[in-house]
This record gives C-alpha cells, sequence and structure tokens, in this order.
C-alpha cells in the first residue's frame, strides 16, 4: 500500500488514525476472498475492539505492507492479529496489535454465531 500524502500530519508522518484506516483496507481485501464474505441479509461483522502499538512513525514517500493473522476464533468473533512493515524491508515494524472483529444478527443486533466460511478461511490460513 503506498502512503499518501494526505496521510501525514503536522509533523509531517502518518497520522495515527490513518493507521486503522490502512488496517480496515487490508481487513476488506481479506473478507473479498472469503466466500460470501462473511455477511448476507441476516448478520454481518463489526470491529469491537481495537488495539494499536505504534512502534515508529511512517514518513511519506513510504510502500507499507499489512500482515493479518489469526489471533484468536471464537465462537461469534475472531481477533485479527496485524502488523504495518516497510514493504521493502520487514525488520521495520510501524505497528502491531489486534483487530476484534464480532459477528452481528442485523435483526436484533445480538452477537451472531461466527459464519462458517469465516471460520474456515481462517482455519485453513
Amino acid at each position: 500500500m503506498s502512503v499518501r500524502w494526505r496521510d501525514l500530519d503536522a509533523f509531517n508522518h502518518v497520522n495515527n488514525s490513518k493507521y486503522l484506516s490502512y488496517l480496515e483496507e487490508a481487513r476488506l481485501h481479506w473478507m473479498l476472498s472469503v466466500p460470501g464474505q462473511g455477511l448476507d441479509e441476516h448478520v454481518a461483522p463489526v470491529v469491537a475492539a481495537a488495539n494499536l502499538n505504534y512502534r515508529r512513525p511512517i514518513e511519506w514517500p513510504a510502500q507499507v505492507a499489512i500482515e493479518l493473522f489469526v489471533d484468536r476464533l471464537g465462537n461469534s468473533s475472531v481477533s485479527i492479529g496485524h502488523r504495518i512493515i516497510d514493504a521493502s524491508d520487514d525488520s521495520v515494524l510501524y505497528c502491531d496489535g489486534n483487530v476484534v472483529m464480532v459477528w452481528i444478527d442485523r435483526g436484533n443486533g445480538r452477537a451472531a454465531p461466527l459464519p462458517e466460511a469465516v471460520r474456515e478461511a481462517c482455519s485453513s490460513h
């Protein structure tokens, strides 16, 4: 992913809120690879928690890589671990942490069982 000029803040590095956008983009690309995308007219995923550890600033210009992995698989949720690294040098760690995604019933807003396609995608990677 390319760091955009508009992502910078007054200190000339990527604003911390943009890290969340980068992670969201990576999760969406992953979700598009899941058959049925884990959502339908009955259930949908929502972010329940986000933990980001900012390890070093990202400066422009830069190319970053976002690594996602399953931290924990629950009955209605998945904790997705993440790392934002330099695309050309994976020893340069900008951020790590995790995001908890919970699948909810669209009708009542309560937790719903994790869709089987999502469970399979998380188990096979």
